[in-house]
C-alpha cells in the first residue's frame, strides 16, 4: 500500500468545459477521427470528420463537418466533394483511399458562425498549416583569439 495525504477541500476547482461556438476565424486543426455513414433518408452517404484544434487558446476543442459525398442532391454532392478536395489538397493527399489518410496531419480550416443555427459553427475553408520556420544553421566555433581563420 502506498501512502498519500491530501485534502480534497483545498485542491484547485476544475475550470468549467467551454460550450458554444468558436468565434470566428482561423484554427489550427489536426482530424481525430472520421467515418463514413448514411443518410437518415438512407439515400446516400456521407463523411464525418472530427477535428481537434491543436494550438492557440482554443487547443483542445473539436469541431464537426460532414461532407454529403453520395447524395441524391447533385449541388450537395458537388459542394461536398469540392470541400474534401481541398481538404485533401491541404493535407497533401492526392488519392484518396480510406479516409484515416487525412488523420493527424495538421493544416487550417476558416470557421464562421452557421447563420441557420448560431449555437454552431459552419466549415467555410481548408488550407495548408503554415510550415514551421526553418531551424538556424549551427554557427561554426570561433577561432581562437590571435588565430588565423585559414589556420586549424
Amino acid at each position: 500500500m502506498a501512502q498519500f495525504s491530501f485534502n480534497a477541500s483545498s485542491a484547485p476547482q476544475p475550470s468549467a468545459p467551454q460550450r458554444g461556438p468558436l468565434p470566428p476565424g482561423s484554427y489550427e486543426v489536426i482530424i481525430a477521427q472520421s467515418d463514413i455513414k448514411a443518410t437518415k433518408a438512407g439515400t446516400g452517404e456521407y463523411i464525418e470528420l472530427e477535428m481537434q484544434i491543436v494550438d492557440g487558446e482554443y487547443t483542445g476543442r473539436r469541431i464537426w463537418e460532414r461532407l454529403n459525398v453520395n447524395n441524391p442532391n447533385k449541388q450537395a454532392e458537388d459542394i461536398a466533394k469540392a470541400a474534401l478536395g481541398a481538404l485533401c489538397m491541404a493535407v497533401g493527399v492526392d488519392d484518396l483511399t480510406d479516409t484515416e489518410q487525412l488523420h493527424d496531419i495538421p493544416f487550417v480550416i476558416g470557421v464562421e458562425i452557421d447563420r441557420k443555427d448560431p449555437t454552431r459553427n459552419r466549415v467555410m475553408s481548408y488550407g495548408q498549416a503554415a510550415a514551421p520556420a526553418p531551424k538556424p544553421a549551427p554557427a561554426k566555433p570561433a577561432a581562437p583569439a590571435g588565430a588565423r581563420p585559414w589556420a586549424r
